[in-house]
């Protein structure tokens, strides 16, 4: 006979098969197999098709693709004979799933095997009608397993109930059909029929409520059921390590947990029996250990006293001192779960739960330390948080980042004091400083600046720590930015506190920590960074010391790291050149505001709303109470408004102001700085802000007189202020914005401070300004005109920002009446970005006496391909009428 004939015995195929030393040849004989099957199958081979079934379950089994096989699965299922309705059905389970379309084809066949005389076929139809049934097979075949329920034979109603489970599962609107023979299995002997009567029971409440309600009312009658299983007899064939039925005894637990839930009636009813299996179950087996669970979690569940609960609560306290890590697991689950219903007799466990914390297991730690978390309150915050500080200092390396993330939750948290706060979080960052996420020592900052009693005594704890935690990265960034800032006080020992150890540290001694902490091989950009502006700041605290900081900071002038280097010039040219503004440069940070930070910290967690393509200037009721408006996403009757479509959409264009780029600039308006008042962008601009330099007081001297000469006309300007003023591109990009009520009327203004602030271009050595190009002209148009309404644009342009204009937008009422709430909104392609800046103001003058200008921000992705296209809608109310008029712009100059 060919060995790959149709005829081949099932397990002559599979020692073929296992006798393959390579993929390769597995492949070749499961080919010839496949082959030889479908040859068959063409042929109508009835004789072997029962064999040619099984080898194609068995090769599906070993994942190769079967489905030519699925209607010989159908036609044995339609003979008349068991066995081939056996090889049929299993093939109908294993080959099909309920998502086949073949599957429909079964349902009459599977309709009449329910019918069948013979048992045996019965019970396969329900197998397989409990593995594949679909919704519509469900609805189909209800009634007959319905029907079966009530079968005289043991098995069938045990099948039927199983049957039932999917079929409800399937369609929850036949709940109600099987209530009542489901409750009529709870009354079963049979403990196999009566298990799968629960479990009938127990779907049924979860898929109708009204289900529930009638299933509660056979509480009594379980909690019977579940008293004589306890109290039965030895019984061989339930008996398991001692234990009856343990598998019905908990199956009972779960349906008394939902029927207990929320009813005080029913949980009553059941609180006795609960005791008992509490009490009387064995928990030097698994088996009892499994009851005994599933006790404890009906206890939590149910509305049950508080003894019983604290009596579930204390099982789970000596299933922490199991030694099986999974018995251990499932009860800090379980605890967590308790801690919301009865805290008091978890907080009894605490020392046991601690202990849990440094298992060698990692899943219990990991459990075992979120418990803890919820169990820390005020009152026992500090034991806890010094048991946790107490292991870090021997935890694994792999775990003391989830340890170090909830102790700083913990001291954030439940912090009593400042003291207490700053002691606890200076221990967590010598022990695993590299461990805690920037937000955490940001805080901390955030802290020490807000508690001014405490800055000699922080600064002269985090001397003493880095003398001995100086490889801890983040403890190195607090010390280094509090020696900076209080330098002062760690030498002259101000502050100290009652208790404190007195210590004596010279100003060589601060410097030699920063010093070390810049050279340091392992320290990050950020620590270096940090370090180079502690020595700024101490070298106007420090005088005596200013010439060592310079021959310092001038080291890192030559770093591969352009960061550093450019500090390092700069810093060392404020040091050697401008002693006379140092002192304002450097003088100690503004208190930080700990509301304020708190708030953006938890905003930053959330995620980032996408910006949308139309731009809109909102009204007076918004939070920033502006006059007509900020950049805002406009509504959803905006968008598209042109049904233009474009699949190239650009990357947000920069700016080309990298410092504001980095700021979020252009995404919001600030409602107080107007474009006259705010500073333009320059190399000291980014010195200011790198060196969070606010202004100085207006009565300092101490600049060169230049700068009063040829600043005389602009009001109220410091000499710091006046160091925004070192760019030529960026005067007159602000001189085209300032209104002409704050603007000096001296049209030669900006040309003579030109001229005049040579010395203070210099500042920094080498920063000059060039004067700027011409920029290209264009001509203003009427871009909308109505017999009410008239818009004009003119436009301006940067050379070195070709795609990018500004449309200074004038609005004129031409009618009457006053205009209110006056509100501009725009639209505009794809490949266009356009931002808005907030309108003069919302009231428009009648007869043209007067008028509202906005600026407009349009980038142009595709210039030179494809021209400027705008959509238009104004908004405004007059004689307490709403009016809405819109437009379309399409006469932009070429160009832009």
């Amino acid at each position: 006979m060919n060995p790959f004939s149709s005829g081949t015995r099932l397990r002559d195929m599979i020692r073929a098969i296992r006798a393959c030393k390579t993929a390769a040849e597995e492949r070749a004989v499961v080919r010839k197999e496949c082959a030889a099957i479908r040859a068959a199958v063409s042929e109508n081979d009835q004789d072997y098709r029962h064999r040619n079934l099984a080898k194609l379950m068995f090769i599906h089994m070993l994942g190769y693709p079967t489905h030519f096989g699925q209607m010989e699965c159908l036609k044995l299922i339609a003979s008349s004979g068991f066995p081939e309705k056996r090889i049929g059905y299993l093939g109908l389970m294993l080959l099909l799933d309920e998502r086949q379309e073949v599957l429909m084809l079964v349902t009459n066949s599977l309709k009449q095997d329910l019918n069948h005389s013979n048992q045996y076929i019965v019970g396969l139809a329900l197998c397989a009608l409990g593995n594949i049934c679909s919704a519509e097979m469900a609805r189909d075949l209800a009634p007959e397993v319905e029907r079966l329920l009530q079968s005289r034979d043991q098995n069938i109603r045990k099948k039927a109930a199983l049957c039932s489970i999917r079929i409800i599962r399937k369609v929850p609107d036949l709940a109600e059909n099987f209530m009542g023979p489901a409750t009529a299995l709870l009354k079963e002997k049979h403990h196999g029929v009566l298990i799968t009567g629960i479990q009938l029971c127990h779907e049924l409440c979860k898929a109708s409520s009204e289900a529930l309600d009638y299933i509660r009312k056979y509480t009594e009658g379980l909690v019977r059921v579940l008293k004589d299983v306890m109290s039965s007899p030895y019984a061989p064939e339930y008996d398991i390590a001692g234990i009856t039925d343990p598998f019905l005894q908990i199956r009972l637990l779960k349906l008394l947990r939902v029927l207990g839930h929320g009813d005080p009636d029913s949980s009553d009813s059941m609180n006795d029996i609960l005791a008992q299996v509490a009490a009387k179950t064995e928990s030097n087996k698994n088996a009892g250990n499994a009851i005994l669970y599933e006790c404890v979690a009906t206890i939590m569940g149910i509305e049950a006293t508080t003894g019983l609960r604290v009596l579930a609560i204390n099982i789970l306290g000596r299933f922490l001192s199991n030694r099986d890590n999974n018995i251990r697991y499932v009860a800090l689950n379980m605890l967590m779960k308790a801690v919301s219903v009865d805290t008091q007799a978890v907080q009894r466990h605490r020392t046991t739960i601690l202990e849990c914390v440094k298992d060698s297991d990692a899943s219990i730690r990991k459990r075992a330390l979120e418990l803890v978390f919820l169990l820390v309150n005020e009152n026992n915050v500090k034991p806890l948080t010094k048991e946790l500080i107490e292991y870090l200092e021997v935890s694994d390396p792999e775990f003391k980042g989830d340890l170090t993330d909830k102790i700083c939750s913990i001291v954030e948290k439940f912090s009593p004091d400042k003291l207490w706060f700053t002691d606890q979080m200076l221990k967590v960052l010598s022990e695993a400083g590299n461990y805690v996420k920037d937000e955490v020592w940001h805080a901390l900052i955030v802290v020490i600046s807000n508690a001014p009693e405490l800055h000699g005594y922080t600064v002269r704890s985090l001397y003493r720590v880095i003398q001995s935690s100086g490889e801890q990265e983040t403890l190195v960034r607090v010390a280094v930015w509090c020696i900076g800032e209080y330098g002062d006080l760690l030498v002259n020992g101000t502050g100290i506190l009652e208790g404190e150890e007195p210590m004596t540290v010279t100003e060589s001694d601060a410097i030699d920590v920063v010093e070390s902490a810049l050279k340091s091989h392992t320290a990050d950009v950020t620590t270096r960074a940090m370090s180079l502006i502690a020595l700024l700041k101490l070298s106007s605290r420090f005088p005596h010391c200013s010439q060592r900081i310079r021959e310092i900071v001038i080291q890192q002038k030559g770093n591969l790291i352009l960061e550093l280097q450019q500090r390092s010039i700069e810093f060392n040219s404020i040091i050697q050149k401008h002693e006379n503004i140092k002192s304002a440069l450097v003088e100690r940070m503004p208190v930080l505001d700990e509301a304020t930070y708190t708030v953006k910290r938890a905003g930053s967690a959330q995620p980032g709303a996408p910006l949308e393509k139309t731009s809109k200037s909102t009204g007076p009721a918004t939070g920033l109470n502006l006059p007509n408006g900020v950049v805002k996403s406009a509504p959803a009757d905006l968008i598209d408004l042109l049904d233009l479509s474009s699949d190239d959409v650009p990357a947000p264009a920069s700016t080309g102001d990298f410092l504001n780029d980095l700021l979020g600039g252009g995404l919001t308006t600030n409602p107080s700085v107007s474009g006259a008042d705010q500073a333009p962008t320059s190399g000291t601009d980014i010195l200011m802000d790198l060196l969070s330099i606010g202004t100085t007081p207006q009565n300092n001297h101490s600049m060169p007189n230049v700068m009063s000469t040829t600043l005389d006309n602009l009001p109220s300007v410091s000499p710091l202020d006046s160091l925004s003023l070192t760019s030529p591109p960026a005067l007159s990009t602000q001189t085209s914005e300032v209104p002409p009520a704050t603007f000096p009327k001296d049209t030669s203004g900006p040309t003579k401070s030109l001229s005049g602030l040579a010395p203070v271009v210099d500042l920094l050595d080498g920063l000059s300004s060039t004067m700027p190009a011409q920029s290209p002209t264009y001509p203003s148009i009427v871009a909308f005109q109505s017999n009410n309404l008239k818009i004009m644009f003119s436009f301006s342009k940067l050379p070195e920002k070709p795609q990018v204009t500004q449309i200074e937008a004038t609005f004129t009422n031409l009618s009457p009446n006053v205009y209110t709430d006056f509100i501009f909104k725009a639209a505009v392609p794809k490949f266009i970005q356009l931002h808005l800046d907030p309108a003069s103001s919302n009231v428009l003058p009648a007869g043209g006496n007067g008028s509202i200008r906005q600026t407009l921000t349009v980038t142009n992705s595709q210039l030179g391909q494809k021209a400027l296209a705008m959509r238009i809608r104004l908004d405004y109310i007059v004689n307490n009428q709403a009016v809405q008029e819109q437009g379309q712009i399409n006469n932009f100059p070429s160009g832009l």
